[in-house]
């Protein structure tokens, strides 16, 4: 293991609760979290749980030049971390919780949500909110896709969304997608 991915390690085992992970998600994730991305121009995408910024990335990568990130972080040492390493004007960091986007996230709608935010330590009441609150900004035909560590949540999710889906990435621990679709009315 090199330094780098130790010291990650580290500070995501430091802030357990918050992240949800000790590790960053693995390579497959990344890729299949951002498979449902707009790559049309002038779309704004919103990630919750920016962490080391290793799916900020990917996100960046998929996306055109004139589309924008809002990436939400509470851990302001991720936020110090990510604002030194990603230098990409597309991106807005935003240091503060995800139940807050629909204050701090002023667009018409938004054409895609990335999430690896950890339900399970987060309320009932705190987890609905998000989730609902993700479903009415998203735009028709938007994705909500969501990694976590259990198949727990999946039904919060099923009684939002038009139509849901998960994808399981055999990795240690295993890793789920959930791809979640807000329909043309």
């Amino acid at each position: 293991m090199n330094f780098k991915k130790l010291k990650t390690t580290i500070e995501f085992t430091r802030n357990l609760f918050t992240t949800g992970a000790i590790s960053e998600t693995s390579r497959e994730v990344e890729v299949e979290i951002c498979s449902k991305l707009p790559k049309e121009d002038h779309k704004i995408i919103v990630e919750y749980g920016m962490g080391h910024g290793n799916i900020t990335r990917e996100i960046l990568k998929n996306i055109s030049p004139t589309s924008k990130v809002y990436a939400f972080e509470v851990n302001e040492r991720f936020c110090q971390h990510v604002q030194e390493e990603i230098q990409d004007g597309r991106l807005v960091i935003i240091n503060d919780s995800a139940e807050h986007v629909r204050e701090l996230v002023k667009e018409n709608a938004v054409d895609a949500f990335i999430a690896s935010i950890p339900f399970t330590f987060l309320s009932n009441e705190v987890g609905q909110k998000i989730i609902q609150d993700s479903y009415d900004m998203l735009a028709a035909d938007g994705y909500y896709s969501q990694v976590l560590y259990t198949r727990f949540n999946y039904k919060k999710f099923v009684r939002i969304f038009d139509e849901c889906s998960i994808t399981k990435i055999p990795n240690i621990p295993t890793e789920y997608i959930y791809h979640c679709k807000k329909q043309k009315n």
